[in-house]
C-alpha cells in the first residue's frame, strides 16, 4: 500500500509506475472487501496481497496486442499471482479501477498544490507587512490615479490566494470519491458493500450513484479551480511585468548571478519568469475548457473523456505546481524600489491630488460641477505647461476665492490618502 503523504514530486505522481500502483491498490482493496464478505477465501486474499504486482514493460507489451490497458494490466498482475488471480476484478468494470485510481492521484496532486499555496500565502503575508507603508502610485487604465502602498498590493494577492486555497480544498473533497459498481453502475455483478468497504480503505467516499463512470462535473470543478489559481498567478506576474517596465521601474523580478538577459543586448534584465507564468496560465485555462467538454458523454459512458484526461489533468496539476513554486521564488526575492516609486509619484505634477481638491471645493459649498470645472481647468494647464498642479491652483483666482493657502497645502498632503491603510490591514488580520 502506498502512503500518499510521503509521495515525491508532482511529476512522479503522474508516472506510469504510480498509475498502475494505484490501479493495484483499487483492485486489492476490492478483493479485501470481497474477502470480508466471504466471497474470496482467506488463503486466496493472503496470496493476492503478498504476490500482487505488475511489470510496466510487460503491460505495454501485452497492450500492443490486446489494445486495452486494463486487460493488459490485469494479465500482468495475474502472471505474478497465479490461479488466485481469478478473484481479482471480480464483478468490476474498467472504469471502476481507472476512475477510482484517478481520484486518488488527483487528491494527491491537490495535497501538493495546497502545500505550495500555503507556502505562497506565508510569503505574501510577510511581504504585505514589510511594505505596508511603502508609498507608490496607484494606477487605473495604466494612468496615475491616487497614491497607495505596495503592501496593499501584496495584501490583495494574499486574500485571493486564500480564496484559491478554499476552492482547492473544496475541489479536493469533490474529487475524493470512488466507484466500484460494475457495468452501467447497477451493481449487477458486485455487492454495493464492496464499494463501501474498498472506498473506506482507500480513504475515499463512495459515489451515491454512477452510470459506469464517476461523473465529470467533479473533474471540471477541480480543473476550473486550477485554472482560477493559475489566473491569480498570471495576474500577479502581469503586475510585476508592468511595474518592471523601464518607464516605471518600481520592482524587478530576481536576477540570478551569471544570468543573461539577451543574446544581443548585455544591459537587459527581463521578467522572464513572470512572462513564463503568464504563458502557462493560458494552457491551464484551455485545459479547464476540455474538462468542461468532458462532462457530456454518450448514454452511460464513452471514452471521449479518457484520452483528453491523460493529457490535461496531469499537465494542469504539474503546471500549477510549477507556477506556484516559481512565483514563491519571485515574490520572496522581489526587488522593490521605493525611491523610484517616489520619483514616479512626482512625475504626475500633483495631478493625482485632483479628487482631494474637488472634494475640498464642494465642502466650501460649490456644486460638484463647478468644483470639477475649476480643478480640471487647472489640471489641463498643468499637463500643457509642465507646472505642478498645486502651483497653478495657488495662483488661480477662482480657486483662491474659495480656498486658503493652508487648505490647498492640506489637499496635497499624501498622508491623507494613506490614513486608512492600517484599518484595512487590521480588517485582514495583518496589523
Amino acid at each position: 500500500m502506498i502512503d500518499r503523504y510521503t509521495l515525491p514530486k508532482m511529476r512522479e505522481i503522474w508516472s506510469e509506475e504510480h498509475k498502475f500502483r494505484t490501479w493495484l491498490m483499487v483492485e486489492v482493496a476490492a478483493c479485501e472487501a470481497w474477502a470480508k464478505l466471504g466471497k474470496i477465501p482467506q488463503t486466496a486474499i493472503k496470496k493476492i496481497k503478498s504476490k500482487a504486482n505488475f511489470s510496466v514493460k510487460r503491460i505495454n507489451e501485452i497492450e500492443r496486442t490486446v489494445d486495452h490497458d486494463v486487460i493488459a494490466f490485469l494479465t500482468s498482475v495475474s502472471e505474478f499471482v497465479g490461479p488466485d488471480s481469478r478473484y481479482i476484478h471480480l464483478g468490476m468494470t474498467s472504469s471502476d479501477v481507472v476512475d477510482t485510481s484517478l481520484s486518488i492521484v488527483m487528491r494527491d496532486a491537490a495535497d501538493l498544490i495546497l502545500k505550495d499555496i500555503d507556502e505562497f500565502i506565508k510569503i505574501l503575508k510577510k511581504m504585505a507587512k514589510k511594505y505596508k507603508t511603502t508609498v507608490m502610485m496607484g494606477r487605473s487604465h495604466g494612468v496615475h490615479a491616487e497614491p497607495m502602498t505596495m503592501g496593499l498590493k501584496f495584501a490583495l494577492w494574499l486574500k485571493e490566494m486564500e480564496r484559491n486555497k478554499d476552492r482547492m480544498i473544496a475541489a479536493r473533497v469533490t474529487i475524493s470519491v470512488g466507484q466500484i459498481s460494475g457495468a452501467v453502475g447497477t451493481y449487477s455483478n458486485i455487492d454495493p458493500k464492496v464499494e463501501e468497504i474498498a472506498c473506506k480503505n482507500l480513504d475515499l467516499k463512495p459515489v451515491l450513484i454512477s452510470n459506469q463512470v464517476i461523473q465529470r462535473d467533479r473533474h471540471a470543478e477541480y480543473m476550473t479551480t486550477l485554472a482560477i489559481t493559475a489566473a491569480t498567478l498570471e495576474k500577479i506576474a502581469l503586475e510585476i511585468r508592468g511595474l518592471q517596465k523601464t518607464e516605471i521601474g518600481e520592482v524587478e523580478e530576481p536576477f540570478k548571478k551569471g544570468q543573461k538577459g539577451s543574446s544581443a543586448m548585455p544591459h537587459k534584465k527581463n521578467p522572464i519568469t513572470c512572462e513564463r507564468i503568464c504563458g502557462l496560465a493560458r494552457i491551464v485555462r484551455a485545459n479547464s475548457l476540455v474538462a468542461l467538454e468532458n462532462v457530456a458523454l454518450w448514454h452511460e459512458r464513452d471514452i471521449s473523456h479518457s484520452s483528453t484526461e491523460r493529457v490535461c489533468v496531469p499537465d494542469s496539476t504539474i503546471l500549477v505546481d510549477y507556477m506556484l513554486q516559481k512565483m514563491i521564488w519571485v515574490i520572496d526575492n522581489l526587488v522593490v524600489l521605493p525611491e523610484k516609486m517616489k520619483q514616479n509619484i512626482e512625475k504626475s505634477q500633483g495631478l493625482t491630488f485632483s479628487q482631494r481638491l474637488l472634494l475640498t471645493l464642494t465642502e466650501k459649498g460649490l456644486s460638484r460641477e463647478e468644483s470639477y470645472q475649476i480643478v480640471q481647468s487647472a489640471a489641463m494647464r498643468a499637463r500643457s505647461t509642465g507646472k505642478h498642479l498645486k502651483e497653478l491652483v495657488l495662483s488661480d483666482k477662482l480657486a483662491r476665492k474659495h480656498l486658503s493657502e493652508n487648505e490647498i497645502n492640506q489637499a496635497f498632503d499624501i498622508k491623507y490618502y494613506l490614513r486608512n491603510v492600517e484599518t484595512i490591514f487590521k480588517r485582514l488580520g495583518l496589523a
